[in-house]
C-alpha cells in the first residue's frame, strides 16, 4: 500500500541565478547553477517522500544520460521507481531555469525531448489499487485512466493545477481535493469573494478546495469552513518549484491525525518557504522535523539541506 502515486513526465532542471536578466549581446554572472530534477507532480512526490510518505512515480524518461539522473534521483529520495519506463534512443525533457534577483521572478526555456506520454497499456494499475491518494497534474487520456482506477480501488484524486482551462473546470467533479493556483484563481474569477468563490468550486464536487496566492499566502474552505493564511517570512532566493513542494507537503499534511485544513495549508506553505531560500525545485526541500521546527520558531536547520545543495551543484556528476 502507498500513501501517494503520481504520475508525471519527469525532466531535469538546469537552475541558473542571476542579478538581472540579461540585454541581447550582454554577459552576466551566474550566481550559483544547479542541476535538479524536475516536473510538477514528479517535485511534489519528492517532497512528499522526504517528508515520510511511502510514494511511487510513473511516467517514462529516456535512456540518456538526463534520464539516468531523474531515476537516481527519485531512488535516492525513497520514491519508488517501479513504473518509471526507459524509452530506448529517446531524449529527457530538459529545463533552462533562469531566475533573477532583481525581479524575484523566473524564466523558463524548455526542450520537450521526445519521450512520450505513457500509454493507457502502461499504467501502473497495480499501484493505483493500492494507493490512498492519486496525484495528478495533467488532463490527458491515460491521467484520466489512472485516476478513474485509483477512485475504483478506494483513493482520493489530488491535482496540481496550475493553469486555467476549461478543460480543468469541467473535470472539477472528478477531483476530491483541488488545489491550484492563483493564475487558475484568476481564470474561474473576476473578483475577490474568497469565500464565496471557494463555495462554489466545492459544489462542484471537491472535499477541498485551496488557492495558492504566491507571496500573499494561501486560501481555502473544506467541510470546516473558510480560512486565510498569510506567507511564511523567508529570505528568498528562488522561487522556482514552490508550489509543487507544496502539493506534496499538503498531501503529507492530509495524512497526520488531528490536523485541520487550515494547518495543513500552513504547514505546506512553510515547507515551500523553506524550499525558497535555496535554489531549485529540490535542494531547499526540508525533512518534517526541520518544517515543524520552523513552523513553531521560525530557524531553519540548513545541516542536512546544504549538503543536498552541494550535491546538485555537481549534478551531471553523479550519474
Amino acid at each position: 500500500m502507498f500513501d501517494i502515486v503520481g504520475i508525471d513526465y519527469p525532466c531535469v532542471d538546469l537552475n541558473v541565478n542571476v542579478d538581472t536578466l540579461p540585454e541581447s549581446n550582454g554577459t552576466l554572472m551566474i550566481n550559483s547553477l544547479s542541476w535538479q530534477g524536475g516536473g510538477k507532480v514528479a517535485s511534489g512526490i519528492v517532497t512528499a517522500a522526504r517528508l515520510g510518505a511511502k510514494c511511487a512515480i510513473a511516467g517514462a524518461v529516456g535512456d540518456d544520460r538526463y534520464g539516468s539522473f531523474c531515476r537516481k534521483d527519485f531512488v535516492d529520495h525513497g520514491v519508488d521507481v517501479g513504473f518509471l519506463k526507459t524509452r530506448k534512443s529517446a531524449r529527457t525533457a530538459l529545463d533552462i531555469v533562469l531566475s533573477d534577483k532583481e525581479t524575484m521572478g523566473r524564466s523558463l526555456i524548455f526542450h520537450p525531448g521526445d519521450v512520450g506520454r505513457l500509454a493507457e497499456n502502461e499504467l501502473p494499475y497495480e499501484y493505483l489499487k493500492n494507493t490512498k491518494y492519486f496525484f495528478m497534474a495533467w488532463l490527458d487520456s491515460s491521467d484520466r485512466k489512472a485516476a478513474e482506477a485509483a477512485r475504483k480501488g478506494g483513493a482520493k484524486v489530488f491535482i496540481d493545477a496550475d493553469s486555467y482551462s476549461d478543460e480543468l473546470v469541467r473535470y472539477i467533479p472528478q477531483i476530491d481535493v483541488f488545489v491550484a493556483s492563483e493564475f487558475v484563481y484568476e481564470g474561474m474569477f473576476d473578483d475577490r469573494n474568497y469565500e464565496k468563490n471557494c463555495r462554489t468550486v466545492m459544489k462542484l464536487g471537491p472535499e477541498i478546495v485551496v488557492f495558492t496566492l504566491g507571496e500573499r499566502g494561501a486560501l481555502g474552505m473544506s467541510r470546516e469552513g473558510f480560512f486565510q493564511i498569510p506567507a511564511w517570512n523567508v529570505d528568498v532566493v528562488d522561487t522556482v518549484g514552490a508550489g509543487d513542494d507544496f502539493h506534496g507537503a499538503f498531501l503529507v499534511g492530509m495524512m497526520q491525525k488531528g490536523w485541520s485544513v487550515e494547518r495543513i495549508a500552513g504547514f505546506a506553505s512553510a515547507v515551500a518557504a523553506i524550499k525558497c531560500t535555496r535554489i531549485g525545485g529540490r535542494a531547499g526541500i526540508p525533512d518534517m522535523q526541520t518544517a515543524l521546527r520552523f513552523m513553531q520558531t521560525g530557524e531553519i536547520d540548513y545541516t542536512e539541506i546544504d549538503k543536498r545543495v552541494k550535491y546538485y551543484e555537481r549534478g551531471m556528476d553523479y550519474v
